[in-house]
């Protein structure tokens, strides 16, 4: 599948955390439909060496752009210099992730916020919210923020419901409440645990994704989705895991789960759900069969109640805008 929905002539995407991994991959399969696609990457000098090194340094095809998601300000004056290029969005993939499970104390943002949280969920919720109007202002009918969710969030399925180290679970949100800064460093206000904060960040970034679909779909008519691609588990993602667990996860992952695919197949399911008419369901979470294989089938995926409550996406849309310093 890799006819576009329209002509592509003049179709662009920003892609956050583009310059490795999904999102790198994510980057070629659109350029190859005909795409123009912002790499939004703190490294810029490692994004134009990953060009290099697939052969797409194409100035028309890939811009890439500083943003530093875990830094609040950083963000704003990505959103400002995207609108210096005066060219329309026709989407934004959510993509970029950071993921420390070896941490033994939290690190901090630098707004003082536990860097997971900061750079997963506050960053790319401020970076949506300030890019909704330019989705909206677009001249494409076909318009689309996509969000990258993970298994581990999703207690509907079995890799969301291990219990090491805990489950994605936010609770009554009394970290939020509370300001997140330190001492406080989890979203439930409880003791630090590494990868928790990240499996309950992209919990968050799920839920923001089904409360956008909530509230600005019918008004705008841009597509709010979500996907999980499969276990991509030799991503740079797990750089900060132990090595042991880096060289055995994808052997487990390929031969034992059936759960893993690699990059370019993530990144080209990515692009699908990005640009083809078939993923054009607002609210949905996509999902394939037989993950491994490169023919599975699409379908949508069952989220959890956590991730599908509306008086906990609702709190959360409330505390995460006075986090970031918008209005909710």
């Amino acid at each position: 599948m890799t006819s576009a929905t329209t002509s592509t002539a003049d179709r662009l995407a920003i892609v956050t955390g583009a310059s490795s991994g999904v999102g790198l991959w994510t980057t070629k399969s659109l350029i190859d439909r005909g795409w123009t696609v912002v790499m939004a990457c703190r490294d810029v000098a490692k994004a134009q060496r990953a060009l290099n090194e697939l052969k797409l340094d194409r100035s028309a095809a890939a811009i890439i752009l500083t943003l530093d998601l875990e830094d609040l300000e950083s963000v704003k004056v990505f959103v400002e210099v995207f609108r210096g290029l005066q060219r329309p969005l026709s989407a934004l993939v959510i993509n970029a992730a950071v993921y420390k499970p070896l941490l033994k104390e939290p690190e901090r943002s630098p707004q003082g916020y536990e860097l997971s949280m900061a750079t997963n969920h506050l960053g790319h919720f401020l970076l949506a919210r300030l890019l909704l109007q330019d989705l909206q202002a677009s001249p494409h009918q076909d318009k689309r923020l996509i969000t990258l969710g993970t298994v581990t969030a999703n207690s509907k399925e079995l890799g969301g419901k291990i219990p090491i180290p805990a489950p994605a679970d936010l609770g009554d949100l009394s970290g939020f409440a509370a300001g997140f800064l330190t001492p406080i460093s989890m979203a439930n206000g409880k003791p630090f645990k590494p990868g928790k904060a990240y499996k309950d960040s992209k919990l968050c970034n799920m839920i923001t994704s089904l409360e956008l679909h909530r509230r600005f779909h019918s008004s705008t008519g841009i597509c709010f989705s979500s996907l999980y691609p499969g276990c991509v588990a030799d991503t740079p993602l797990f750089r900060n895991s132990l090595p042991a667990f880096q060289r055995i996860f994808p052997w487990f992952q390929k031969n034992l789960t059936g759960g893993y695919v690699s990059q370019p197949l993530a990144g080209e399911r990515v692009a699908q759900v990005v640009a083809d008419a078939q993923f054009k369901a607002s609210g949905a979470h996509w999902s394939w069969g037989n993950r491994q294989r490169k023919d599975g089938r699409e379908f949508q995926q069952e989220l959890s109640d956590k991730a599908t409550d509306p008086a906990t996406a609702l709190r959360m849309w409330e505390l995460s805008s006075q986090l970031v310093g918008l209005p909710a």
